[in-house]
């Protein structure tokens, strides 16, 4: 039984190239978290304003936004691998912006907002192409096992690598934080560089306007493809209670446990992602999807109805593990209809949908929060996204009706 709850690693056994990516992106990721944490605070420690923090998720939004779509016009133009490998060397160049910056007598304040926002930018276009190079690299009857080991990697830089990342600037300071960020970045470009070349198919389009609007003609044209968008909006749009957490830790009476809130949902998706090797014999992956965001929602009523600190983490955990087996399912159903030639466009449109929901998320979370108390405003979304999620699935009778079937995977050259 263990063995059957335990994350498949077959992927990591069977592709090179995807264990080399894997182990780059475990690399990068504990210096990006580094790095996420040691920019807020020098922010901090030249203003002294929350307001000047606050201003670097405005900063970050519009250049994710407009240069994700791009990059999936890009990925789908070019060799995926080297766009991987020439965007992971342009964030760590500026990371060593960032450290040259810290180096100086009197740090300046505009280069930080200035490499906030190019590495959106530089994010935006890296994002499409590596969710479109993995199923270049495992056989669609692994996509699933491939999909969790991410997550699970993502997960656990999430918790440990925050933890390690506030100890590590508290001790060393934000030179040795900028200063490792480069090394890491370093050793993950040089990982990427071992990956095979995966050069564009015949039926290739060059980046254009024309290019991303086949894209979304196409993405439009899926009910199937619809209907998953949906469920992602819905459930981040109406339920996504983060806004609220300093103020829910409050009324609870327990303000010490905010950060714990903040990663209690990471717990439940790592947790989830440790104990996924069932998640590979499943085939309705459109009905694990609905449900898994209903679960979410039922979650976050269970955090807006919670007296107790305690139980507000649990539930916020079983969210986590929700949200986890939501994103893990979409994203391989995505991968099994997706053709080819598109998977880079379609990225991109998946990244839009992804920062819009958590961006009306927020909003939604604090404007009710005003109107409605914190606790009933939390609860309410939770109850709204659970009546959501069944109005997508009465509408979406595809999604509810898909199975996975290999011979039905599109195939690279498509």
């Amino acid at each position: 039984m263990l063995r059957g709850l335990l994350p498949g690693t077959t992927p990591l056994r069977t592709s090179r190239d995807f264990r080399l990516l894997w182990l780059s992106g475990f690399v990068t990721s504990f210096g990006t978290v580094l790095t996420l944490l040691a920019i807020p605070v020098q922010i901090k420690e030249l203003t002294g304003s929350p307001l000047a923090v606050g201003l670097m998720g405005t900063v970050e939004l519009v250049p994710m936004v407009v240069f994700g779509l791009y990059g999936g016009a890009l990925a789908d133009a070019i060799d995926r691998r080297l766009m991987v490998l020439f965007t992971e060397i342009a964030l760590g160049l500026l990371s060593v912006g960032l450290l040259l910056n810290v180096l100086l007598d009197r740090p300046l304040l505009w280069p930080l907002y200035v490499a906030v926002g190019a590495a959106a930018a530089v994010g935006g276009l890296q994002g499409p192409a590596m969710t479109a190079i993995i199923p270049r690299l495992v056989p669609p009857e692994q996509m699933t096992e491939a999909l969790a080991l991410n997550s699970l990697r993502a997960n656990t830089s999430a918790i440990g690598g925050t933890a390690v990342a506030g100890v590590l600037i508290s001790v060393l300071g934000l030179r040795a934080a900028y200063l490792i960020d480069v090394v890491t970045f370093a050793v993950s470009a040089l990982l990427i560089f071992w990956v095979r070349p995966q050069p564009v198919g015949e039926h290739a389009s060059p980046p254009s306007l024309r290019a991303m609007s086949e894209g979304v003609r196409y993405a439009l044209s899926r009910p199937l493809l619809v209907g998953s968008y949906l469920v992602d909006l819905v459930a981040t749009a109406l339920a996504l209670p983060f806004a609220l957490f300093a103020f829910l830790a409050s009324d609870i009476g327990a303000p010490w446990v905010l950060g714990l809130m903040f990663s209690a949902t990471a717990a439940g998706g790592l947790i989830a992602a440790a104990t996924s090797g069932w998640s590979s014999r499943i085939r309705r992956h459109g009905v694990a999807m609905l449900v898994a965001a209903a679960l979410w929602g039922v979650a976050m009523i269970g955090v807006g109805l919670s007296p107790w600190w305690w139980l507000t983490l649990v539930m916020l955990a079983f969210g986590g593990a929700a949200n986890f087996v939501a994103d893990l399912f979409r994203g391989t159903l995505w991968n099994h209809v997706v053709p080819d030639r598109l998977r880079g466009r379609l990225a991109g449109i998946e990244m839009l949908v992804g920062s819009a929901g958590p961006q009306l998320g927020d909003l939604r979370a604090g404007l009710f929060g005003g109107l409605l108390g914190i606790r009933r405003a939390v609860w309410t979304g939770g109850l709204a996204s659970v009546a959501g999620i069944g109005l997508v699935a009465a509408g979406a009778r595809s999604l509810v009706r898909y199975e996975y079937r290999r011979e039905e995977s599109p195939t690279p050259a498509t």
